[in-house]
Order: structure tokens, then sequence, then C-alpha cells
């Protein structure tokens, strides 16, 4: 049987320390697609398909 390969690009910067973690989402200073309600507040975990968690504002954007 044939495997599907998963390239999986690391993020970008530096790891926040977990003793002085960002203020909002812990990704804001590494995600290219951080706005400002990402620097304020904390996105919710949430089920996005089975089996798949996210906690991300973008979660229900339009793409």
């Amino acid at each position: 049987l044939e495997r599907r390969k998963r390239v999986f690009v690391p993020i970008q910067g530096e790891i926040p320390s977990p003793l002085n973690p960002p203020s909002g989402c812990t990704f804001h200073p590494r995600c290219p697609h951080a706005m400002p309600r990402c620097r304020e507040e904390v996105p919710p975990l949430e089920a996005i398909a089975p089996g798949h968690w996210s906690a991300c504002h973008l979660n229900h954007t339009a793409a």
C-alpha cells in the first residue's frame, strides 16, 4: 500500500517561554496571519473535524 507523505513546515521564530507566555494566543508572535485580536484574546479550543482540534480566531473566517 502506498502511504501518503506529509510535509510539516516548522513555524518560524522562537518558542515562547512557558514561564512568561505572550498575551492572547501563544502563537501570535510567530503566526503570519496574526491580527490585533490575537494579541488580546486567547482563542477557544474547538473541534474542527472528528479527532482534530484547533484554537485559532481564524477557524470561522471564510477562506
